[in-house]
């Protein structure tokens, strides 16, 4: 067998080596070897060298004066490797062909690999044609040798990492396994970019002595401020392929800001390695070590090793949390919750007892019309920051946004078991229809000064002032899915949440602000001032309503 019919398919084919331990080593290779694309040389050399590396396909590299520079064109695509270094790449053009990123460069090779330093490797079987001292040969047999179990990161991953219930666990018992393995991780870091409204990312961080990861939401402030773009975590996060340096007592030109901290704390390497998700989202882990002479190739090769597999245990967890996320920020925290419970389908749901809170932006249309739209984005926001901002403060669900309206639950429901329904004697022990009363007109209270706060802003703007109007009611109402089959919403319906908006309409008639029916005034604990009985729109008996004491 030729020495062109071991080359490689591709660089990260796996199985070849039978070694116990994770090498990387070069030999000359004494053959001349020449490929063509098209009829045309790309490379011919007899100053080959072969890169050999613990369970994957030897590659062979070429010095820069071998090859016809003239076929490629430099692309901005990088990949890293913790022993090799950053390796760029080059497409191949030749006639009408494009080969894309068909051959790599480590241009500032880590000791490990130095031999190679400024090297060309090529995908073998991407070229047409390949010639071994005159003869033409095919790089499409490759010997491959089983994997062999070597690696204890990597039993560690199949047997055990699949277990940890949360992000934090898996952190920690990574950590923990780095450690077992024989690497002096003085500290680890998984940072993983967020979908959320106020969060950027998520960072999950350990260090030596700890028992359990923290977990440290970064915001959306934080992530454009200097000490996150100066970090080796931002540059992974716009492309670069991962960072290394060895931190040396003496050498204080640190060109990222962390090192300094890692350096007083004893730090004698680092690495930064991007964590891919499979959707192709780019995470980052950063290990640091305080091991004389830093990670040894072994050890970094046994974690390059298992990145890929442990990503998609941080992918399901991250996934979740996202899902957790969304449900909470476009459905509210109970709603989401039980979405993800499995209530899912249309039907489903419950009957509870729940105070019904309904608000409404007096003058809306006019308002809009007089107005951008920017502008009327902006000054609605304001009120919806006011009232669902005031109604999720003080423990309630905000259902809906109708339009410049807002409906909000406050459940009384035993929520012990997971379940807003009524239990027991809820109704009439009152407790949590006490607390929940409360809830409600505390909310109301503090929308009114928040609006008050607002109105300042407005009016030295020059807008006009925000008016509204809140109707609170207490009773059943059907909590669940309603729609069409492939679109659903999650909301209450029922009489209670009807009369809810009816009273909130006689706040523009009874000139209050917050408007609250009698079954609110039974259950409701503090004071109240009695504005008399008057009919509802669709109710036939005329009802008693109230007001507090502080609405004018």
């Amino acid at each position: 067998m030729t020495v062109l019919e071991r080359m490689p398919v591709a660089a990260s084919v796996t199985g070849l080596s039978t070694s116990d331990s994770y090498v990387v080593s070069t030999e000359p290779v004494p053959n001349n070897l020449r490929a063509e694309v098209c009829g045309k040389i790309i490379v011919q050399s007899d100053r080959a060298l072969v890169l050999h590396e613990t369970r994957h396909s030897p590659v062979y590299y070429f010095p820069k004066e071998d090859v016809n520079m003239g076929f490629l064109v430099r692309t901005e695509h990088k990949t890293h490797c913790p022993f090799k270094g950053d390796a760029t790449y080059w497409s191949l053009l030749s006639g009408t062909r494009v080969l894309e990123n068909v051959a790599w460069s480590y241009e500032n090779a880590y000791p490990e690999a130095s031999d190679i330093n400024g090297y060309i490797a090529f995908y073998a079987t991407k070229l047409d044609t390949w010639w071994e001292d005159g003869k033409q040969v095919t790089p499409d047999n490759i010997n491959v040798a089983p994997m062999p179990p070597a690696n204890p990161l990597a039993r560690w991953v199949i047997s055990e990492a699949w277990d940890a219930p949360t992000t934090r666990e898996l952190t920690a018992r990574f950590a923990r396994q780095l450690i077992e393995s024989g690497i002096a991780v003085l500290r680890l870091r998984i940072i993983i970019p967020t979908l959320h409204p106020m969060i950027s990312a998520t960072a999950y961080r350990w260090k030596r002595g700890d028992d359990v990861a923290d977990r440290f939401d970064v915001d959306h402030e934080l992530a454009t401020g200097d000490s996150f773009l100066k970090s080796p975590v931002a540059s992974i996060f716009q492309g670069l392929g991962g960072v290394r340096r060895w931190i040396s007592p003496e050498d204080e030109h640190d060109d990222f800001p962390i090192l300094a901290d890692l350096r007083e704390e004893g730090a004698t390497d680092y690495v930064a390695m991007p964590i891919r998700f499979s959707d192709g989202q780019i995470n980052a882990v950063t290990i640091a070590t305080d091991q004389a002479g830093g990670f040894t190739t072994e050890q970094l090769g046994w974690v390059h090793e298992v990145l890929p597999p442990l990503s998609r245990f941080y992918e399901v967890h991250a996934k979740r949390r996202a899902s957790e996320t969304l449900m909470k920020t476009f459905l509210g925290e109970h709603t989401g919750r039980r979405v993800l419970d499995g209530l899912i389908r249309r039907g489903d749901g419950e009957t509870i007892h729940a105070v019904i809170w309904f608000c409404d932006m007096r003058n809306s249309t006019p308002i809009a019309e007089s107005m951008e739209r920017e502008a009327f984005l902006d000054y609605l926001n304001r009120f919806f920051d006011c009232m669902a901002g005031s109604v999720m403060d003080h423990g309630g669900e905000v259902l809906r946004f109708v339009g410049d309206a807002v409906l909000a639950i406050f459940p009384i429901g035993d929520e012990s078991n997971g379940s807003m329904a009524l239990s027991g004697d809820c109704r009439e022990s009152t407790c949590r229809g006490h607390e929940a009363c409360g809830n409600a007109a505390a909310a109301a209270a503090e929308a009114g000064r928040r609006i008050d706060e607002a109105n300042k802003l407005c009016t030295a703007e020059g807008m006009p002032e925000i008016a509204y109007g809140i109707g609170i009611h207490v009773g059943d109402v059907i909590y669940g899915n309603i729609g069409t089959q492939d679109r659903l919403e999650f909301t209450v319906i029922g009489a209670a949440a009807n009369e809810a908006t009816r009273i909130e309409s006689l706040t523009k008639e009874l000139y209050k602000p917050v408007i609250v029916s009698q079954s609110f005034a039974d259950v409701y604990v503090g004071d109240l001032e009695f504005l008399g009985e008057h009919s509802l729109r669709g109710v036939e008996v005329p009802q008693k309503v109230y007001t507090l004491p502080s609405s004018s």
